[in-house]
């Protein structure tokens, strides 16, 4: 009767913790217009410089539903956002919602990110990348890690 009941705490203490887990791991956030002037950049009150309104480096996903190679990239764009909580945000931006947005940065082809260090310029890619390419240019941009 007492292994039983080791079984049972045991488990039902790993399902909570899988549980806690999952909810406190850092998801792709979707941004809209406000969000952005919020979070990122306010280009109506400071259209001149680039300022990152952040604590963390980010990345955008510009992307649009129909979009298959935006698809493709979802799971690895979740994944990172998993491995890289507290020291990297990633945001998504739907294109087709948030027209302004993808005007603003001159987004003509999707997938493309924007890579924001929280000084300095961003930098843009566009296309879908395989993970371990993706993530090196997380490294690299926004941790300053050296390249490998």
């Amino acid at each position: 009767m007492k292994t039983i009941k080791t079984i049972i705490t045991t488990t039902l203490l790993l399902f909570i913790s899988l549980v806690t887990f999952n909810i406190n791991a850092q998801e792709v956030i979707e941004l809209n217009k406000q969000q952005f002037l919020e979070k990122v950049w306010n280009y109506e009150t400071n259209p001149e410089a680039w300022k990152y309104n952040g604590t963390l480096p980010c990345v955008i996903d510009f992307n649009a539903k129909w979009c298959g190679p935006c698809r493709q990239m979802n799971p690895i764009l979740n994944k990172l956002a998993a491995k890289y909580d507290g020291k990297i945000i990633i945001y998504k931006v739907d294109v087709d919602k948030e027209k302004e947005l993808a005007s603003l940065f001159g987004i003509s082809s999707i997938p493309a990110f924007l890579f924001c260090p929280t000084e300095g310029d961003p930098r843009g890619t566009m296309g879908a990348y395989p993970a371990d390419e993706f993530e090196k240019i997380i490294r690299t941009v926004l941790l300053g890690e050296e390249a490998k």
